[in-house]
């Protein structure tokens, strides 16, 4: 019990940082929350240690045991607040109820956000309410002014969605130009830095090392079974875009028999086909594609030599999608200044947000959206949501 009660100021300091992180107080999505929670954790450490070190009294404490109860709470906070809100929101009191002002996709893109995340604890009403969403690109400039001060007059809670909605103004800082009575929002290509730049090579090359032994053994079980399932060759290579347009052999295992003809006939008999490949840039069933490349690229698998193109430098672990070079003109000139200003990756957000389910404009408003807002806890959690989507084929054909 002594022991206990002699180790209760580090937990009295988490939680206080927990407090400083506004972690009780406003409902993030779990993403979110898991981030607040483990910067908490660590400022937490930084400040253990730091008393333990200009004290007299860090003789009497293990570091060994501090480490462990950190690390653990790393895992374990995050997982156990998802499952206490997850039964406390079941009871419609801790339910905050929302209006959302929005108007057509905006409208049912928020909606069903609220309805969808139950982690926010949020419930659309239309009547009795308790917070208000407006989408501002959804209003006039006077209509929005006017939205805002009619509910700010009963209502405390009021956010905007802001109208450029390819920005994530998280990242953003306000400058304040006091003389004059302005602020000003600074936004930075955050992929454009050369200091992101480097902590993202570091990050993937440490991800890199760690999957790469398991990768090789995968490698030759893989192999293995595109040669007994099929005629060809086990890697196929086909010319993409990479960084500043440079065209680059990018890697794949074969999925398809080497038999192109069957293409041709199946596209006769089925005309609807070439519709759907003009929107999302696949077939709906493919004939050429073997057994094993089905199941392939239901799990993503097929993109494992695209390790080799990391090694080469071609392409990186998390980034946008490498887009075939027929596909250029269909990026569009402002995009194509955006995602071809980096190296392409094996996973990336479009991967995670729904696949082969999105249309191909889908595919290149989230690679750029990625771009401009990136942060290394983007990266992990594209990287966590990516092992998510592989072992439930989320989104594949």
């Amino acid at each position: 019990m002594q022991s206990i009660e002699k180790y209760s100021w580090i937990i009295i300091i988490s939680l206080s940082m927990f407090l400083y992180e506004k972690i009780y107080f406003v409902r993030h999505d779990f993403w979110g929350d898991a981030k607040r929670v483990i910067k908490a954790l660590v400022l937490s450490l930084l400040i253990v240690f730091t008393v333990l070190t200009l004290t007299k009294i860090s003789s009497e404490y293990s570091r060994i045991l501090i480490m462990i109860f950190f690390t653990f709470a790393v895992f374990l906070v995050p997982l156990f607040k998802r499952i206490f809100k997850r039964l406390i929101f079941k009871i419609d009191f801790f339910n905050i109820k929302v209006k959302v002002l929005a108007k057509d996709k905006d409208l049912e893109t928020i909606i069903n956000e609220i309805d969808k995340n139950w982690y926010f604890g949020f419930k659309n009403s239309f009547d009795k309410y308790e917070m208000i969403i407006i989408a501002s690109k959804s209003f006039k400039t006077i209509e929005l002014q006017n939205l805002i001060k009619k509910y700010a007059q009963s209502t405390k809670d009021i956010y905007v969605v802001p109208y450029m909605d390819h920005l994530d103004f998280s990242h953003a800082s306000i400058m304040d130009y006091s003389n004059i009575r302005l602020s000003a929002i600074h936004l930075e290509n955050r992929l454009l830095n050369y200091q992101n730049i480097f902590i993202k090579y570091l990050f993937e090359k440490i991800l890199v090392l760690l999957i790469f032994p398991f990768a090789l053994v995968l490698h030759l079980f893989i192999s293995l079974l595109i040669k007994l399932d099929s005629k060809g060759s086990v890697i196929y290579k086909q010319k993409r875009l990479g960084k500043n347009s440079q065209k680059f052999s990018c890697y794949k295992y074969r999925t398809m028999h080497e038999n192109q003809d069957v293409l041709k006939e199946y596209l006769e008999d089925n005309p609807d086909e070439v519709a759907y490949y003009q929107i999302f840039r696949k077939y709906k069933n493919d004939p050429r594609i073997t057994k094993i490349g089905n199941f392939l690229r239901q799990t993503s698998l097929d993109e494992f030599p695209q390790f080799y193109n990391i090694i080469r430098g071609n392409m990186n672990l998390i980034g946008p999608r490498p887009y075939m070079l027929d596909e250029e003109e269909s990026i569009g000139t402002l995009n194509k200044d955006i995602i071809l200003k980096v190296n392409p990756g094996i996973t990336g957000l479009w991967q995670v947000s729904g696949r082969n389910e999105l249309t191909f404009q889908e595919r290149v408003d989230l690679d750029t959206w990625y771009i401009q807002n990136w942060s290394l806890w983007m990266d992990l959690v594209i990287f966590l949501k990516t092992i998510k989507v592989v072992l439930l084929k989320v989104g594949a054909r």
